[in-house]
């Protein structure tokens, strides 16, 4: 039954494979840029298990210790998972165990892949799921101890290598603005954000974006529930 599983959960997860590996080095790799031993990328990898936000944590290692802006920070990057698991409620009933790992190790890929196969009746649906979160995090792992190795081995001029994370939250605002029917949502992320960057500069505009993102969307929602009530 494992092995079956696991054969079929394979394919699913090449693809995700080489974009892991990838960007997983460029993580690694940043990460000894800055003076972190492979082992601070490898395990961050293991035990965070968020592309994006292992990316901004490397900037908040190196700052002054500000656990409530660490907290808001992460809660914005990751507050899409909170809509992944409500929707994944009824595919994790009746696994057992594996549920506790499932949670923990969602990642966008692994949900797109769990949320939207069909399986043949002779696939434990359980087990696929588990493989599935299993090799994902697995490439991911891979990929950024191999980066922070490399780091050691190959030397160049890093400068500018700052910018994977850039480039990887445009990549994700693209793919979120073309999933989108409603882009209002963006726009007010957006117009926020450009909002507190001219009023309180770059250093200190990211906690007052969050609550006007917050307070806009809050807004908006209670807006369209009086809609829909009259």
């Amino acid at each position: 039954m494992k092995r079956k599983a696991f054969q079929s959960a394979l394919p699913y997860t090449l693809p995700i494979a080489v974009g892991f590996l990838f960007l997983g080095m460029s993580y690694g790799y940043f990460m000894r840029s800055k003076g972190f031993s492979f082992l601070y990328p490898m395990l961050m990898s293991f035990f965070i298990f968020a592309g994006s936000m292992e990316f901004v944590t490397v900037n908040l290692l190196l700052s002054a210790f500000n656990p409530l802006y660490a907290f808001c920070l992460t809660l914005m990057v990751n507050a899409r998972h909170l809509f992944y698991g409500i929707s994944m409620l009824d595919k994790y009933k009746n696994v057992g165990w594996k549920k506790f790992y499932l949670i923990y190790g969602m990642c966008d890929e692994s949900f797109s892949i769990n949320c939207t196969v069909t399986l043949p009746p002779d696939v434990d649906r359980g087990w696929f799921m588990f493989f599935v979160t299993l090799l994902n995090q697995a490439y991911w792992v891979l990929g950024a101890t191999l980066g922070a190795i490399l780091g050691y081995l190959i030397q160049f001029n890093t400068r500018g290598i700052e910018f994977v994370m850039t480039a990887l939250f445009v990549v994700m605002f693209i793919n979120q603005w073309e999933e989108e029917v409603d882009h209002r949502s963006a726009l007010i992320g957006l117009l926020c954000s450009f909002l507190c960057l001219l009023t309180f500069g770059s250093q200190y505009f990211l906690l007052p974006t969050m609550g006007l993102i917050i307070l806009c969307l809050t807004f908006f929602m209670k807006r369209e529930d009086k809609e829909r009530n009259k």
